[in-house]
């Protein structure tokens, strides 16, 4: 069997994918007989030079675009997730909007729960005044009495009446004023912001729960709430709050005060940009900025808050086998105090030991360094307060206990034993605040606070 091997022998092979067969003309193609019997076919092309470049630049161009999609598809699915959430949000809110409209007084309810938040706040301030003076009279137990009959009163008044709210806010009125003169006829004087003229702190007093966060979900442990530590003018009483179901930060609200933290009525959502969010439950906002841990390797991450501009500075120190006993991931504590911002962290060369840092808030680096004798796996959590960094544990379920004390003007260390309850057992995130010389705790999903008392002597 004869076989005639056919040889195309073309001068620009990828040219003739472009142009059509009958387009070659019988001018163009040539036919031969070779030396060994073969069959040649000469096939001349037209000298077309072929957009090499092009080709390259529309594969790359393609490549970027798969890519986009591929970003975009993620972001959809990531906004699906959130109008879940949405949804499910806005379908409470219609169910509380037919409440209402079905009776425009149901709003009141919430107004009884802003005045028994602020009388409970009051018996702690009176049994604060009564601490302060070490003195029981008469009229302190005629004021404690009073609170409590306003309690009272309010729990059986709460029947959403307009007329009942007025009167209610007549009497809470005069034992307010009550309050406020009873203060000023024994000399009681509130801590001026930023005096540390003390030895440290005394006391703690009993904690007042606010109520629980936000979300209004107790599995939302981990996070964070409180007041900017150096808050811009007109910001004094806004509020911050942040809380997740794993130690994260990846959003937070900001309430212009206090009775709309209780509505959770927030003026401002921040979503942390995708590529920044934070781990732990450490944050702090301090000078209109939030400061939180991020990032592989671990660095000290800040966003302020008017201008939406992220920044981070790298700790190659810091290690992740040391965290506080309530919770993994907090390899990063921020704080603020009289004397500015700090971080606290452990490293290996420390032994796992808590090393103190002094934040430079210009440059945004470290000033300068200390190491505490506090083994940061044994510590509950930390703060500062007047340049002394205070550590907490655990006593038992209802009980903490500060145990320890740096002082960073004088190095000394000290062993205390300051105890306070807890609302429960675990919480994560703790600061002290120098405008209002308050402890912040959110814990277990709740938001509290505590009284600071320092010694004068």
């Amino acid at each position: 069997m004869l076989q005639i091997l056919l040889f195309l022998q073309v001068a620009l092979t990828p040219a003739l994918a472009w142009i059509p067969v009958e387009d070659w003309g019988s001018g163009n193609v040539n036919a031969s007989l070779g030396e060994s019997g073969q069959c040649l076919c000469h096939v001349y092309l037209p000298d077309t030079t072929f957009p090499v470049d092009r080709v390259q630049h529309m594969q790359q161009v393609s490549k970027d675009l798969i890519l986009e999609v591929e970003i975009q598809m993620d972001k959809m699915v990531s906004y699906e997730a959130k109008l879940d959430v949405y949804l499910k949000e806005l379908a409470d809110l219609t169910v509380r909007v037919a409440m209402l409209e079905s009776d425009s007084d149901k709003y009141i309810k919430l107004d009884f729960e802003l005045l028994r938040i602020e009388l409970r706040e009051f018996e702690f301030l009176v049994s604060q005044l009564k601490d302060s003076l070490n003195s029981s009279s008469p009229m302190f137990d005629s004021l404690f009495t009073e609170i409590h009959n306003m309690t009272l009163i309010v729990n059986q008044l709460e029947s959403y009446d307009k007329s009942n709210l007025d009167v209610i806010r007549i009497e809470f009125a005069k034992l307010q004023k009550k309050l406020e003169e009873c203060q000023k006829d024994q000399e009681f004087i509130k801590p001026e912001i930023g005096n540390c003229n003390h030895t440290g702190i005394m006391s703690i007093s009993k904690p007042t729960v606010v109520q629980l966060n936000a979300h209004l979900n107790a599995g939302y442990q981990y996070g964070g709430w409180g007041k900017d530590s150096k808050p811009l003018r007109g910001y004094e009483s806004m509020y911050f709050y942040g809380a997740y179901s794993s130690p994260s930060v990846h959003d937070f609200y900001l309430y212009s005060n206090y009775e709309k933290l209780i509505q959770r009525s927030a003026f401002k959502h921040h979503d942390i940009t995708y590529g920044w969010e934070g781990t732990g439950n450490n944050y702090i906002v301090h000078g209109n900025t939030i400061y939180y841990q991020h990032g592989t390797p671990l660095s000290m991450t800040k966003l302020n808050l008017t201008s939406s501009k992220y920044d981070y500075r790298v700790i190659p120190a810091v290690s992740e086998q040391f965290s506080y006993s309530y919770s993994d991931n907090q390899h990063m504590d921020f704080a603020a105090d009289e004397n500015g911002l700090w971080v606290m962290y452990a490293s290996i060369a420390s032994k796992g030991k808590i090393v103190l840092a002094k934040i430079d808030e210009k440059s945004f680096g470290i000033e300068h360094e200390w190491n505490t004798g506090v083994y940061k796996k044994l510590a509950g959590n930390a703060f500062m307060a007047c340049g002394v960094m205070y550590a907490t544990r655990s006593v038992d379920v209802n009980t903490e206990e500060i145990y320890y004390a740096f002082n960073t003007k004088t190095g000394e260390e000290k062993h205390l034993n300051i105890k306070f309850n807890k609302f429960q057992d675990r919480y994560t995130n703790l600061d002290y605040n120098p405008t209002d010389k308050k402890l912040y705790m959110y814990n277990n999903g709740y938001y509290v606070s505590y009284n600071v008392g320092f010694n004068k002597e």
